[in-house]
């Protein structure tokens, strides 16, 4: 039995690539515009203190300019989706079982943190608690849980380290409210 009657071409390649899609691109581009069009319009809702004189850079500066940007690619993104054939997807996996499931539970996280975050502040036995720090460890250690780190002294660390960072360098430092 020689070698070629083993594997035979008829046969399918596990590790083979995933087949290309015109209506994921497609889809792709379009979502990209949506999000980032939405993100230009709450860019234009930030609040202002004062308005910042001319030639000078106002608190809705820098959202604007990546907004604007992102409008742009995404535009540029589905313009090629639309006009080119869709290009090869031989080094990406295929879709892993559970894979749609974590990103729908990592939309739902995502979810509640945005709606619990926006309470805020709460105030339980008489103390009053920010809710973003509470808030964005959970978020943290949920996702990695999701995506499978089991080791709870790291995922702990973790998640109050990086949360503790952000909410020193935005909440206290640059005074942004979180």
């Amino acid at each position: 039995m020689s070698h070629a009657d083993v594997t035979s071409p008829a046969a399918p390649d596990e590790h083979q690539g995933a087949p290309a899609s015109r209506p994921l691109e497609i889809a792709f581009g379009v979502v990209a515009l949506a999000f980032s069009a939405g993100y230009l319009f709450l860019s234009t809702q930030i609040p202002l203190r004062r308005e910042a004189a001319p030639g000078q850079i106002d608190a809705r500066f820098w959202p604007m300019v990546i907004a604007v940007t992102a409008v742009v690619i995404a535009l540029a993104v589905l313009a090629v989706a639309l006009a080119r054939p869709a290009p090869g997807r031989e080094d990406l996996d295929r879709i892993q079982s559970g894979g749609m499931l974590r990103v729908i539970a990592t939309l739902a996280i995502s979810g509640v943190f945005i709606a619990v975050w926006s309470l805020g502040t709460v105030i339980l036995f008489g103390y009053r608690i920010e809710v973003f720090p509470v808030a964005a460890a959970l978020l943290m250690a949920a996702l990695m849980l999701l995506y499978g780190h089991r080791r709870w002294l790291s995922l702990i660390i973790y998640s109050v380290s990086v949360t503790a960072f952000v909410y020193v360098v935005f909440g206290m430092l640059l005074r942004i409210p979180l």
